[in-house]
Order: structure tokens, then C-alpha cells, then sequence
């Protein structure tokens, strides 16, 4: 442990981590899956927050039998734990106007300060668009307790990072 009398640097204790392994990425995408039948909701169009939300998106849109199935680019976080003042949509920019009139699962990996999920919903509510759709709902697999947007459906909530099967690794280098 540094001290003041030391020339070393003081480092901020790693913040606590869940891990996610693939296997049970596939059991909470089938649950998920489960809890949205359940509730008697029938997505014409399951919508991913990407990059978080692809897979997700594509396990519950398989899952529900549902074909229909696009992406918006937003940006929030910059590292572990590090994030913009505010989410940010990046191109390409999703068709909100073909999604008028029908019924949508948003999906993103966590609902951490939910900020993300916020906007995503809000744009497709926006009847000022003229686009809006007719029923917007949100499933993650993990929801943080300070969240502003709980989501409809959530596989776990946690307070901890979460290190996704996905992002465990970092990008490949040649």
C-alpha cells in the first residue's frame, strides 16, 4: 500500500465484477424470451441497442419467432465504468418512420443509468414524428438499481460491472 512518504502512485480498487459465460447468456435470453410471452406482448419488431444489445436481440427475436429485426448506434460508454455526459445516437440512423404503428422490443444488455434506454424510447414514442410506434417496450438482461428506466423485462439486477462473453476480451490486433 502506497503511503504519503512513497514515490507510487495510490490505484483505485477495480470496481466488483459479474461475469457473464455464454451458457447462461442462453438461458437468460430463453428466459427473457419466456417472460415476454407470458406477458402476452407480440413484438412485430425487436429493435437492438447496439453494439450491447445485438446479441440479445437476435437470441429473443429467434426466440419469439419474431423476423423483424433492426438496430440503433447510441454511445455512452467511453470505458469501465467511464460514460459520456449524455448518450449520443451515431449513424446509421434507424427507420423510426416504418416502425409507425407497430409494436416494439427495445433491447440493450443493461439498463445501468438507463439513460440509453430513455432516449431510445422516447424517439419512438415521439408522435411529433409522425412515426411513432404503437407500443414500445424494453428488455436487458441486467438492471442496475439506480437505473431511470426500469425496463418491462430483465434477466437480473445487479449493482455490480458486468463483463459480458461478448466485450471480455479486447479487440483483436494483427
Amino acid at each position: 500500500m502506497a503511503t504519503d512518504t512513497d514515490n507510487t502512485a495510490m490505484t483505485e480498487p477495480e470496481p466488483a465484477r459479474e461475469v457473464l459465460e455464454w451458457a447462461d447468456f442462453a438461458d437468460a435470453s430463453r428466459r427473457l424470451a419466456t417472460m415476454v410471452k407470458q406477458s402476452g406482448f407480440h413484438p412485430d419488431v425487436v429493435i437492438a441497442i447496439a453494439r450491447g444489445g445485438l446479441l440479445l436481440a437476435g437470441a429473443l427475436s429467434y426466440a419469439l419467432g419474431t423476423k423483424n429485426c433492426g438496430s440503433i448506434n447510441v454511445e455512452f460508454y467511453t470505458g469501465v465504468d467511464q460514460r459520456l455526459p449524455e448518450p449520443v445516437l451515431s449513424g446509421p440512423m434507424l427507420d423510426a418512420p416504418a416502425l409507425a404503428g407497430k409494436k416494439v422490443l427495445v433491447v440493450d444488455d443493461v439498463s445501468d443509468s438507463g439513460h440509453t434506454l430513455a432516449l431510445v424510447v422516447a424517439l419512438l414514442r415521439d408522435s411529433a414524428l409522425d412515426s411513432s410506434a404503437a407500443e414500445v417496450r424494453t428488455a436487458t438482461l441486467y438492471t442496475k438499481p439506480r437505473t431511470v428506466l426500469v425496463p418491462d423485462y430483465t434477466w437480473r439486477e445487479t449493482d455490480e460491472w458486468i463483463v459480458f462473453p461478448w466485450s471480455a476480451l479486447p479487440p483483436v490486433t494483427v
